[in-house]
């Protein structure tokens, strides 16, 4: 089965437009792991503009309770995220190429491109989180070439980019954007890689994914998933999600 963690940056969004605490970054987390969630997602920026310095502590004290759920914190090597895993230790960092005023994730490591200092120092990162007890993920687009130098990296995972898979669903062109994953996934694999995946999946084109694309061992999903949960509550859709995860999802 497809792993499920829950990205909750949009929970920490909606808090941070007042000083009262609410809605609970933790206790939502809660819930979401209470109703079979495998793990949790934070990707804390710079700016702290939604996930905060003190939130990734408390979920990483909440995460103590589950000790079968993995803790998941996604972002830029060069921007703080070594930092917060040394203090709290995730079972997997994802390495993410954002720039600080990035709006949202738009993009994967163009690993082709870049040039030898800038691999030396992604690969140092890669051995510096792996020294922590993380496992390490690349977030990449679909891109068949890239994986043996995630590979060469060091990276234990790596996270393929789905926001064009999603368009592509909506444009009525999932067939064609299906191939490239599943071509990544499976030279991913072949190089004893494991495969993730996240951004812009949800309820309509999940199920689609995991089983043209699979096997995959995780997703990673916020916006849609808390978009969700606003109508259905969060265990309702945290299972429906789940459902899709399966093998014998819809």
């Amino acid at each position: 089965m497809t792993k499920l963690s829950v990205n909750v940056n949009k929970v920490a969004t909606l808090r941070n437009t007042r000083t009262l605490e609410i809605p609970s970054v933790v206790k939502l987390s809660q819930l979401a792991l209470d109703a079979g969630a495998h793990g949790i997602t934070v990707h804390p920026r710079p700016d702290q503009r939604h996930i905060r310095l003190a939130d990734v502590s408390e979920l990483a004290v909440l995460l103590q309770a589950y000790p079968a759920a993995e803790y998941n914190i996604e972002g830029n090597p060069f921007h703080g995220l070594s930092e917060h895993c040394e203090r709290v230790r995730p079972a997997q960092a994802t390495l993410v190429p954002d720039a600080r005023e990035a709006f949202t994730s738009n993009h994967g490591w163009n690993l082709i491109e870049l040039d030898a200092a800038a691999r030396a120092a992604l690969a140092r990162a890669v051995s510096e989180l792996k020294a922590l007890g993380c496992r390490v993920s690349l977030f990449l687009d679909p891109v068949t070439d890239m994986m043996p130098i995630a590979r060469e990296l060091g990276a234990d995972r790596v996270e393929l980019y789905t926001e064009p898979y999603a368009a592509a669903v909506a444009a009525g062109r999932a067939r064609e954007s299906l191939a490239l994953y599943a071509r990544a996934a499976e030279a991913a694999r072949a190089l004893g890689l494991g495969v993730n995946a996240g951004h812009d999946l949800n309820l309509q084109n999940l199920g689609q994914f995991v089983r043209g694309a699979g096997p995959i061992d995780e997703v990673s999903i916020g916006h849609a998933l808390i978009a969700d949960a606003l109508e259905l509550g969060m265990a309702e859709t945290v299972r429906r999600y789940l459902s899709l995860c399966s093998s014998t999802g819809a």
